[in-house]
């Protein structure tokens, strides 16, 4: 409570009590209330400066855990994007040139983007450039790993088809590797028989009557019987253009239309048609076009592994 004020009174030489108007108490009322609200607001605000307030600090946490996060994420992208790079350079220098296929152009793995701007609900913040970046980055490696695995189904699809075809072309020896080779592919002044000069469009390997051929390739056998100078002889188609001959044989032990196992005995040789001795004539042709057999086999196996592979071969057509 607030001392009583008091003055004297002259009239009557007494003491009174000071009575203040209703206004003037209204006055210091307001003034007094104004004086606190103010005095209030400075501290309230020097506080917040100082220590900060609760929702200021609740937002500053958020914000922090935010750039935490934005600090992994970055790293999670940059693993991202190594990895995309790694399989990239696979994809282009390994397995696409081994399967004779073409690289995918650099304008289809890192398409351009243009029209409306994709980012505007990022716009206005602090922080806007990095949100944006991120985004884009993120947007960058979802669309490489679209395009990434569509190119190996792609390698994959022609790994089956590739596959199949070193399955068919005709790539090991006919006969076993230690029989003596006689001429191959080019143009004899004198043929050992006819003693004209022509060329010889395959490869002889001079071997006893009655040695076992095999097919070199798989594929489908076109012809099986005795054609002119070849005599007895097979023709297999292996497909992709590619066609082999076995010729001058004593005995054929397919026929048209079967379909054959690289590996599968086909004949024996001999000395059928226009021939000096007994020998096979084996002879491959790509679309038409005569090819050196020598090209298509490994010169280096021994006898032992020669026969080894033929058996492997065999027992895996019997189990399939």
């Amino acid at each position: 409570m607030p001392n009583p004020k008091y003055f004297l009174d002259t009239t009557d030489l007494q003491y009174k009590k000071v009575k203040l108007a209703w206004k003037v108490k209204l006055f210091r009322f307001t003034l007094w209330f104004a004086l606190s609200i103010g005095v209030a607001l400075i501290y309230g605000k020097l506080f917040n400066n100082i220590f900060g307030s609760p929702k200021e600090k609740l937002l500053g946490q958020e914000i922090e855990n935010l750039k935490l996060q934005y600090t992994f994420l970055e790293r999670q992208i940059d693993n991202s994007e190594s990895i995309l790079n790694s399989l990239r350079l696979s994809d282009d220098n390994r397995y696409r040139p081994i399967l004779d296929m073409d690289s995918i152009p650099e304008s289809l793995r890192n398409p351009g983007y243009g029209g409306v701007n994709r980012f505007e609900d990022l716009a206005g913040y602090d922080n806007t450039p990095v949100m944006v970046s991120l985004r884009q980055r993120i947007q960058n490696i979802r669309n490489r790993s679209t395009i990434q695995y569509e190119s190996f189904k792609t390698v994959v699809e022609r790994t089956k088809e590739w596959e199949r075809e070193m399955e068919y072309l005709p790539m090991i020896c006919p006969v076993n590797v230690i029989f003596k080779r006689g001429d191959g592919l080019k143009f004899r002044e004198i043929h050992p028989v006819l003693g004209t000069p022509q060329w010889h469009h395959g490869q002889d390997f001079s071997t006893p009557h009655g040695t076992e051929v095999y097919t070199t390739g798989s594929g489908r056998v076109i012809d099986a019987g005795w054609k002119g100078g070849f005599g007895n002889c097979i023709v297999i188609d292996h497909g992709y253009g590619y066609q082999s001959t076995y010729g001058h044989l004593s005995n054929i032990k397919v026929s048209v239309g079967m379909n054959v196992k690289r590996g599968d005995l086909i004949g024996l040789t001999g000395s059928t048609g226009t021939s000096s001795g007994p020998h096979l004539h084996y002879q491959i042709d790509l679309y038409g076009k005569h090819k050196n057999p020598l090209h298509f086999f490994n010169d280096d196996l021994t006898e032992d592994e020669y026969f080894e592979m033929i058996q492997t071969l065999t027992s895996r057509t019997r189990f399939r």
